[in-house]
């Protein structure tokens, strides 16, 4: 019997078939990254750039909630550098509080790490400990735990009463402590850095200590030629993190002042003058203009950070 041969219509309907078969899956494959990322673009455009757009244009205006934005141009800019000595005074206090207390928080975090770091033993409950107050630093209740410790009456004016001392200051009260007492409680959340320079000195190798102490090094110069280098990156990591969040305190200002950065705006962040002119004042305008200016200088500090960063971070290949 003959041998029938397939047609040249027949071997080539198989393959286009299957194609076609193929495609609806492949289309899938191709939208399903893009559905899983749609609530965070979602996200990304209604909670974060829609607004930042939205102030960049209100900057230029004169605005409040009673009426529509009346455009002005460069007015609200040339206001804040030159005819508003509150703006200054916020400045001031800003650049005071991150400047003081960014490198002490750094500092004694480093200080705890290294202790934790000896081969203590329940080293995960002194870490957890540590670590709390990190998490209720920027909360209402800590501030005003705060306010209540430095008070005149507080706990701190009780323990030195108990060693004879008399006349002592409302510390939230005087104009000379008042930033301090905020400084020191940004000093006290310092959980969140020691735990990552704990975990920085941990990937440190024994050997480079072990070699060093064989040479006659001592501590301080163990510290200084193989702790500091070695961990330079998560002090740069630290520094940058602690630095931006520092700029942007608010909270602890708000309750210890009662809202208006005094006494004598000696506590007068940037930001609560922010929030003053923007929900107090009703200059929401003015206010947009304030929040672009910190976005800048926020962005000039960690341009700064990084671009001296080469001469004092050194990485794995270095």
């Amino acid at each position: 019997m003959r041998r029938r041969e397939a047609t040249p219509t027949a071997t080539l309907a198989q393959p286009i078939r299957s194609a076609s078969a193929r495609r609806p899956r492949r289309s899938w494959r191709t939208l399903a990254p893009y559905v899983f990322l749609a609530p965070w673009i979602v996200g990304m455009l209604a909670i974060t750039l829609g607004p930042m757009v939205a102030s960049f244009v209100l900057s230029f205006t004169d605005y409040s909630f009673l009426g529509d934005p009346e455009w002005v141009g460069l007015e609200n800019y040339s206001r804040m550098f030159t005819d508003d000595p509150r703006f200054w005074a916020s400045m001031g206090v800003t650049f005071t509080y991150v400047l003081v207390s960014v490198p002490l928080q750094l500092a004694f975090a480093l200080l705890i790490a290294m202790v934790l770091n000896q081969g203590l033993r329940g080293l995960a409950f002194y870490r957890s400990v540590y670590y709390l107050p990190s998490l209720l630093g920027s909360s209402v209740a800590v501030a005003i735990l705060w306010r209540q410790i430095f008070g005149a009456d507080g706990l701190v004016n009780q323990v030195l009463g108990a060693f004879g001392l008399e006349n002592l200051p409302n510390w939230i009260g005087t104009p000379e402590f008042a930033l301090g007492t905020l400084i020191t409680l940004n000093v006290w959340t310092f959980g969140s850095p020691m735990v990552i320079f704990l975990a920085g000195l941990r990937q440190v190798p024994t050997e480079l200590y072990e070699a060093a102490a064989v040479d006659g090094a001592g501590r301080w110069t163990k510290f200084w030629r193989i702790t500091v280098p070695m961990i330079s990156p998560v002090i740069f990591f630290n520094l940058v993190l602690q630095m931006i969040g520092a700029f942007q305190t608010f909270t602890q200002a708000y309750i210890v002042s009662g809202g208006s950065g005094g006494p004598v705006d000696s506590t007068l962040f940037y930001t609560l003058y922010l929030y003053l002119k923007a929900f107090r004042d009703f200059e929401m305008g003015y206010a947009s203009a304030m929040a672009w200016v910190l976005l800048l200088i926020i962005g000039l500090f960690t341009w700064l950070a990084f671009a001296t960063s080469s001469r004092w971070v050194h990485y794995g290949e270095d």
